[in-house]
């Protein structure tokens, strides 16, 4: 029952989340939803196909993108098994599953449910991405003054974003417009390419090395799930276990890309 959400949310982590709704066990379901962000979304496929076909020779771009899904897998598995040690011990509920009478649906009653549960999600999870994009927007565009600012490096956003420089410095991603390009990947994880791409006015080849490319990718692979998965968490778990999701998640990415950072200077002495 776990595996089918987690197999889920390598489309998309928000439908993922709901689906653990089916796991009779509340211990099970737990685990399920806080290991499912680690499985790769669909929208994080554009910063892995910019970035590897930016950075790395051609014949290796395939062995890095796949790597990258199993390094998400691996992650997962490392961290239910922490989970299971620690906070949720205890045998999982068996496996029993009673299959019901298989009938072909109406149109009406297929029609009807997916209305339900289409207004259930823009009732709860749409308007926290709302106000969530309304945010961003704000801040990337007026200053502390509240001036509506004509270069982005003068905005509220940019301003924050230098405040984390001295955390992603040892990761090689010491650049303010590489930390806004990961606090807009909050919002949607494929606007991390697109925000790179207006800041570093289309050179993002030259204002990066393979190493911190590289860096990069794993960090965009293991941190926060974008707002709509959030939101969806906060959803089923509640708030405490939402912003502990997201704050876990980040020291979980921030280790692994110093280590997959520290290993590629190693290598490349």
């Amino acid at each position: 029952r776990s595996f089918v959400p987690m197999l889920i949310g390598f489309g998309c982590s928000v439908p993922a989340i709901m689906a653990t709704r089916t796991l009779s066990s509340e211990r099970d379901r737990k685990m399920t939803i806080l290991i499912t962000p680690f499985m790769s979304c669909s929208a994080k496929l554009p910063i892995y196909g910019l970035l590897t076909s930016a950075f790395f020779p051609k014949q290796w771009r395939g062995v890095v993108m796949i790597s990258l899904y199993f390094a998400g897998i691996l992650c997962g598995i490392l961290y239910a098994l922490i989970l299971k040690k620690t906070k949720y011990k205890g045998e999982p509920v068996p496996f029993v599953m009673e299959l019901p009478n298989y009938r072909l649906p109406g149109l009406k009653n297929v029609m009807q449910l997916l209305w339900e549960k289409a207004k259930d999600f823009l009732q709860k999870a749409f308007t926290v991405i709302f106000v969530a994009t309304i945010c961003i927007w704000f801040l990337q565009k007026f200053d502390l003054h509240f001036n509506l600012v004509a270069d982005s490096k003068d905005s509220i956003l940019a301003m924050i974003s230098n405040c984390l420089v001295p955390i992603f410095a040892p990761l090689g991603l010491g650049d303010w417009r590489i930390c806004t390009s990961l606090i807009s990947g909050v919002m949607a994880k494929e606007s991390v390419i697109s925000t790179l791409e207006i800041l570093f006015g289309g050179a993002v080849k030259d204002a990066l090395t393979p190493v911190a490319a590289a860096s990069l990718l794993v960090f965009s692979l293991l941190y926060t799930p974008c707002i709509a998965a959030i939101a969806s968490i906060r959803r089923e778990l509640g708030r405490k276990w939402a912003v502990g999701m997201v704050i876990w998640q980040c020291m979980i990415a921030w280790v692994a890309a110093f280590a997959v950072r520290w290993l590629m200077v190693l290598f490349m002495r």
